[in-house]
């Protein structure tokens, strides 16, 4: 799970509100050009995770590659499912066939990006629920319980950002950042701050934080971003600060998602599992978490460090 929501991060444009926000405060704003920006930093990080995976369950250390599952115990589930597929109507296969291509089409929404994330959202709620047959708000309503406290978990994370936004009080890192000579130093310094900061509170409300205030160190030159125009042709220097924004906007997508697995507080996939009714099923404690993510975070993170440092 550690290294699919990571790489599901780093690797496309829409996984969470942190990526559609910086996409369109920079000149990363299609999904292509997003994906070739963040390439010479997502795709060394993308085969250093998949490395640690096989390591991690071929050793079986840190606590993966654990029990193997029971013969007998195997033979009881498959009887189990084989049960319940001979008992399955056409009615239940129906809605199977359903939920595929709801699943495939909320995949090609969210890589092309037809619309924003909520309103892609929705569109599945209400496909599910009507070619489900489901017309009662009782029946809907037990999907939302278990996100109530992640939700809540969200609003107060938010209303953080909005003081924090609104009193400039991450304006003397951001300044300090960016009065450093030479640009690899800045994305370097920017990698590891939103790093460390997402790695104790939620890499979403960090990269909205950091996004926001470096458009605002950059106001300037926002509105040549997106292409220009025969008459509207940015000068050399603009040009150079445009180049800057857009590497500054990768390495705050790189800082925040990388780093930020080392805690459920930085990630809101671990979190949202953490706080669901499963964890205690599954015996999942904050600190069994944590352990779980430790390779991860060192592997991935130096990784992410190297590409920002060199390859960026």
């Amino acid at each position: 799970m550690v290294l699919s929501v990571l790489l599901s991060a780093v690797l496309q444009l829409l996984s969470e509100s942190r990526r559609t926000l910086s996409s369109e405060r920079s000149s990363s704003g299609i999904l292509s050009s997003f994906f070739l920006h963040s390439a010479p930093v997502s795709i060394p990080v993308l085969i250093v995770g998949l490395i640690t995976c096989v390591l991690l369950e071929k050793f079986k250390i840190m606590g993966y590659g654990g029990a193997e599952l029971p013969v007998n115990v195997r033979r009881v589930l498959e009887d189990k499912v084989n049960e319940d597929i001979a008992k399955m109507d056409s009615q239940g296969k129906a809605r199977l066939v359903v939920q595929g291509i709801i699943g495939i089409l909320l995949i090609i929404s969210l890589a092309l990006h037809v619309a924003e994330v909520g309103v892609i959202g929705l569109m599945i709620i209400v496909l599910l629920t009507a070619f489900n047959g489901v017309i009662s708000e009782h029946q809907i309503g037990h999907a939302f319980e278990e996100a109530l406290p992640f939700t809540a978990l969200l609003v107060v994370f938010f209303a953080i950002v909005a003081v924090i936004h609104d009193q400039h009080l991450f304006n003397p890192v951001i300044n300090y950042v960016l009065s450093m000579q030479g640009g690899q130093a800045q994305l370097v310094a920017y990698y590891i701050a939103n790093g460390v900061l997402s790695a104790i509170s939620d890499n979403v409300f960090v990269a909205t934080v950091y996004i926001n205030e470096t458009a605002t160190h950059f106001k300037e030159i926002l509105p040549l971003l997106g292409g220009h125009t025969a008459e509207v042709q940015p000068t050399p220097e603009q040009a150079a600060l445009i180049t800057q924004y857009g590497k500054l906007a990768v390495a705050i997508n790189m800082g925040t998602n990388i780093p930020s697995v080392a805690t459920p507080n930085g990630q809101a996939a671990f979190l949202f599992l953490l706080t669901s009714a499963l964890a205690p099923l599954i015996r999942l404690s904050y600190m069994e978490m944590v352990k779980l993510a430790f390779p991860y975070t060192i592997t991935m993170s130096i990784a992410g460090f190297l590409g920002v440092l060199y390859l960026l």
